[in-house]
């Protein structure tokens, strides 16, 4: 609640910011501090920095200078038993024999009213901020934050992270075991050789009415969650991924801080690969307020996006999490509405999919075709199967997710190159369930064939990764999912890599036998029901690829572009190519990840996708500064 008056504002500080009166910080500034902490729900000296009302170095200074106690501002002389993440989760370390105190504190929070308010209780301490802190162990421990990022998984759940193995050996298995089932049944008798096929037919077509099925649902069916009020909002944790991303800081900073969250509840961080200069570079000279967070990922390997994010993952101070991509521009509302509609929902429920939505689809007929695909994932598919709690296949960005699950899964998977898509079908494994977030987030797509193709390789290559990974106990998956569950699983996962190798062949075959050649007709049922089948898998296959699309697009009020939902088809033609490079990639080069370049939009249908200017103004030191 507001404070009324300073005179009254100032009697009630409390005491985690009421000593910085006497180093000489502005009564306006801490009243302001004190009533935003009472209105979130959290305590005042973190309302005071995740808001940008003093800088995280000076306060620590001034709590040091509180407790008596040396404040650490350069290197830190670590003593044994430096571990992480447990060290920055704790928030103290040992200091090597002979340092001016035997450990060293970042306190966060209430914590820092208990250090004020009995100092002597806990002994002589050195105190730094959480910022130095983790920097320095970074610094200290970079081989075993870079381990414990890329092999957390699998040392905990080894039958569920992508093997080492070479992928050429999975695939030779692969392929003799087809080849063997298809000798098999060239040598059975004709009518059991028949009765194979239509079974195979009848598998393929009712993998294709997935699509079709989630056309059938009118709008997407949302839960109505009224909305939180501040002191109920949990403590949310943005991770942000960067690498070669310095040409869209400026509007992602923008994004991040137009985000209608109560900044004392907000957790972001910008996670950036040790190489990368310039994304450093960007962000150096930019006054971020405490909320943000710049975390260097020490080198390593894979170099991959949920690499980073592990790195990110123990160091979430919130109960929910999101990752958003370098592009993204999520609507302001989202945090709030996915905190909502979790606390409705039951915890079976680990995680939300938000709406991707791509903003420069008047760049090319490329992105046309992509903002459609979108549209017909996102605003079709998705919300179809979250509404029949059948296994999805995460988006890379704007899944929210229950922190406490994500850690007990496991976090991400490093050396899977679609993630998302794995996260998505570990959650159904463990017997979560998604639902969807009618909240948009608009991203761009690469409008040129070559980062399209890259892009393209890099998501069929990581969906064929997460079918080898899952695949190699079908049963145990199969029992662990259920029935629907499994055929919506091999449907979405290794079924659109498969399609996708197909798709040109069965296409010509198609066309070929049904348009050119005469159809041909069998006095017996049985005899007609092998075309009869074929005809209704090339019709309702077409159908898949084009009427989510349709639909997509006019939920999305997209009356210019869905004409272009008949081009799809040809669209998937392009995919197809991508499909067998990946094949191809996912033997030569199994963790190369195609690096897509943003802030190259020409166009923005939203208006919301913004390439120009900087965040902020400029701060007294001369640094920019984000509100």
């Amino acid at each position: 609640m507001p404070v009324q008056g300073s005179s009254a504002g100032l009697a009630d500080l409390p005491p985690e910011i009421a000593f910085l009166r006497a180093e000489g910080i502005a009564d306006r500034l801490l009243i302001q501090a004190a009533a935003d902490a009472v209105q979130a729900g959290t305590d005042a000296a973190t309302a005071l920095l995740n808001a940008g009302l003093m800088a995280e170095a000076a306060y620590y200074r001034a709590l040091a200078r509180a407790l008596g106690a040396p404040y650490l501002d350069g290197p830190i002389p670590f003593g044994p038993g430096l571990r992480f993440p447990d060290t920055l989760v704790a928030g103290h370390a040992p200091l090597a024999p002979g340092s001016v105190a035997p450990w060293v504190l970042a306190p966060r929070g209430r914590i820092i009213a208990s250090l004020l308010g009995s100092p002597r209780r806990i002994g002589p301490i050195a105190i730094t901020s959480p910022t130095h802190l983790r920097e320095a162990v970074f610094a200290a421990i970079p081989v075993q934050v870079a381990d414990h990022a890329a092999h957390d998984l699998a040392r905990r759940a080894p039958e569920r992270a992508t093997a080492r193995e070479p992928t050429v050996w999975w695939l030779l298995v692969l392929a003799l075991t087809l080849t063997a089932a298809l000798c098999l049944c060239a040598a059975l008798p004709a009518p059991f050789a028949r009765m194979v096929a239509l079974s195979a037919q009848s598998l393929f077509l009712a993998m294709t009415v997935f699509r079709l099925a989630a056309v059938a649902i009118k709008a997407p069916v949302t839960v109505e969650a009224p909305p939180l009020a501040d002191t109920a909002l949990p403590v949310y944790t943005v991770l942000v991924p960067l690498y070669r991303e310095a040409a869209v800081v400026p509007a992602l900073l923008r994004a991040l801080a137009a985000l209608d969250y109560p900044p004392a509840k907000l957790d972001i961080k910008l996670l950036v690969e040790a190489g990368d200069r310039e994304t450093r570079a960007a962000l150096a000279p930019i006054a971020l307020p405490a909320r943000f967070e710049v975390i260097t990922v020490p080198p390593g390997s894979p170099r991959t996006k949920p690499r980073a994010l592990n790195a990110g993952l123990p160091l979430a101070r919130g109960d929910l999490l999101t990752v958003y991509d370098a592009e993204d521009d999520p609507d302001p509302g989202q945090l709030r509405l996915a905190a909502a509609l979790f606390a409705r929902l039951p915890e079976r429920t680990a995680c939300l999919q938000g709406r991707l939505v791509i903003d420069n689809a008047d760049d090319s007929w490329l992105t046309r075709a992509h903002a459609l695909e979108y549209a017909g994932l996102f605003d079709v598919l998705n919300p179809a199967l979250a509404r029949c709690r059948l296994p999805i296949p995460l988006g890379g960005t704007s899944m929210h997710l229950r922190v406490r699950v994500l850690r007990a899964l496991g976090g991400w998977d490093s050396y899977n190159v679609t993630e998302d898509a794995d996260l998505g079908m570990r959650l159904a494994l463990a017997g979560y369930t998604v639902g969807d977030l009618p909240s948009a987030t608009t991203e761009e797509a690469p409008s040129r064939f070559r980062p399209w193709l890259g892009q393209r390789i890099r998501w069929l290559k990581g969906l064929a990764q997460t079918s080898l990974t899952h695949g190699r106990s079908p049963l145990a998956s199969a029992r662990r999912l259920g029935g629907l569950e499994v055929l919506c699983a091999v449907a979405l996962v290794p079924g659109t890599v498969v399609s996708a190798l197909a798709y040109p062949a069965c296409l010509i075959g198609a066309i070929w036998s049904f348009l050119v050649l005469e159809i041909p007709a069998a006095p017996a049922f049985l005899d007609n029901l092998g075309t009869g089948l074929a005809l209704t898998l090339f019709g309702t296959g077409l159908g898949a690829l084009v009427l989510p699309a349709l639909i997509g697009g006019i939920r999305r009020g997209w009356g210019d572009l869905t004409p272009w939902a008949l081009g799809m088809p040809v669209y998937f033609l392009l995919v197809s190519v991508a499909a067998w490079l990946a094949l191809v990639e996912l033997v030569r080069a199994p963790e190369r990840w195609n690096k897509t370049r943003h802030g190259l939009a020409r166009t923005s249908r939203s208006g919301r996708l913004r390439r120009q200017g900087r965040p902020g103004g400029l701060t007294a030191d001369g640094k920019r500064a984000v509100p």
